[in-house]
């Protein structure tokens, strides 16, 4: 295929994550002040875009309480800096089975819950995107299972559209552009869709070249894409998916490290992100020209 770089790029901060990193470094924030701070430090260092998730304050566990994405949300919003506000709409499709020989009950950690609940803080807050992660996935562990049936999707998705908040497609595997493709043919999704090519996860598609052009030879031409790999691969990413045409995603959520032994910040991230962009001969777009370009409205959250 034709070399199709992207001259225009935007930079998306994945700010903290849902995974167990929260021991791992001291620079992964688990309070909303602390998350509102990094995605606003990675703001100022180029980050277009935070991806935020909420953590419990005390233990740094993953959370969902809409109270803290309203702080989360409020903290950025009075700031100073201008940043695209992208709330994780993941949470609540957690399915952990039981040993081999008996699967059932589900055990703990399982954490399902309906499409309304799982929208309820988009709904309440009013980002600029949120994401909609496209499909089920065996994940990393033994007896985990991302469960995000079709049925679910498509509720969800039409939530999203109703309220005006546009849905980041997140897409493990290929099978999950194919849903995708589908939800903007039957008018759940509008068109032309947000993508987030999510790399070299386990067991989802693994972040070799050929696997990573296949995903982007299925994104619709019209789309606009962008992509991430895990740990050491997060900034070899950052040129390859501007080389293949899309935008790029780094941040704490996918990689804790900056070099071999140092402890990396989301700024420090965005920032060595920003230089391999620079010096591939494309520009770091700002917040303004990606709610242009994908046709965002800034919004005040519901009142309480």
């Amino acid at each position: 295929m034709p070399l199709a770089m992207n001259r225009e790029v935007f930079i998306t901060c994945a700010v903290t994550g849902s995974g167990g990193t929260q021991d791992r470094s001291p620079h992964v924030p688990r309070s909303p002040a602390q998350i509102a701070e990094s995605a606003l430090d990675a703001a100022r260092a180029g980050a277009a875009v935070v991806h935020c998730h909420v953590r419990d304050p005390e233990t740094g566990a993953p959370s969902r309480d809409p109270a803290l994405y309203r702080e989360v949300t409020d903290r950025i919003r009075e700031s100073d800096t201008d940043v695209v506000l992208n709330l994780t709409a993941g949470m609540g499709g957690d399915m952990v089975f039981g040993p081999t020989e008996q699967p059932l009950p589900v055990t703990e950690g399982t954490d399902m819950i309906g499409a309304s609940e799982r929208v309820r803080h988009v709904a309440e807050c009013l980002p600029e995107i949120c994401t909609l992660d496209c499909g089920t996935m065996n994940f990393a562990e033994a007896d985990y299972v991302m469960t995000n049936t079709p049925g679910m999707l498509r509720a969800m998705g039409a939530m999203m559209t109703e309220l005006g908040v546009k849905p980041e497609i997140e897409a493990f595997d290929t099978g999950h552009l194919w849903f995708a493709k589908q939800l903007v043919k039957e008018g759940v999704l509008d068109a032309p869709a947000l993508v987030q090519l999510c790399m070299g996860v386990p067991w989802g598609a693994p972040d070799d070249l050929n696997t990573f052009m296949a995903m982007v030879n299925n994104v619709p031409e019209d789309w606009t894409f962008s992509a991430f790999s895990l740990g050491r691969n997060q900034m070899a990413y950052v040129a390859a998916s501007v080389l293949a045409g899309g935008n790029v995603r780094v941040g704490l959520e996918d990689n804790l490290w900056l070099d071999k032994g140092v402890l990396a910040t989301n700024a420090q991230l965005v920032e060595r992100a920003a230089g391999i962009v620079e010096n591939m001969g494309a520009k770091v777009i700002g917040p303004e020209a990606v709610r242009a370009k994908l046709g965002l409205t800034k919004r005040a959250p519901k009142a309480l």
